[in-house]
């Protein structure tokens, strides 16, 4: 058993798992500032112009079955709720291009790193040798 604990320590303490770690939280995070964007900023205007919210937007698939006399509820209603699904697929692609800008600059950085000129390599020694036994040449010849 306290084998098995040590190779889990070494696993969760790698700096990949760390790094994981930190991603998924902020990635958490992330979407929850997007879905903030969306339902806050981006589907209100919308909304206003469709004349309705989006999150309510449905279609009955059945209505609700109410007892007349008591006012209970007997059977709850069906629906299609698309407009909750709008809002959603708007969150996917608005979080989707965020990753897509994010990674193309990351992208970019490393590219400008990688363009950087790497210092020559040494020249090696046999090389070396043979070029001055060609300068000696020239000079005695």
């Amino acid at each position: 058993m306290g084998k098995f604990i040590q190779e889990f320590k070494e696993f969760a303490l790698k700096g990949n798992v760390m790094d994981m770690a930190v991603g998924i939280i902020i990635g958490g995070a992330f979407g929850k500032i997007v879905s903030s964007l969306v339902n806050d900023i981006i589907m209100p205007p919308i909304g206003l112009i469709t004349g309705s919210s989006f999150e309510d937007a449905k279609v009955v698939l059945r209505a609700a079955e109410v007892d007349t006399t008591t006012g209970e509820t007997l059977k709850e209603a069906i629906t299609l709720n698309w407009g909750s699904f709008v809002q959603t697929t708007v969150d996917f692609f608005i979080i989707a291009l965020c990753i897509f800008l994010l990674i193309k600059a990351m992208n970019s950085f490393r590219k400008k790193k990688e363009e950087e000129p790497a210092a020559p390599a040494p020249t090696p020694e046999d090389i070396e040798l043979l070029r001055e036994i060609r300068d000696e040449l020239k000079r005695r010849g």
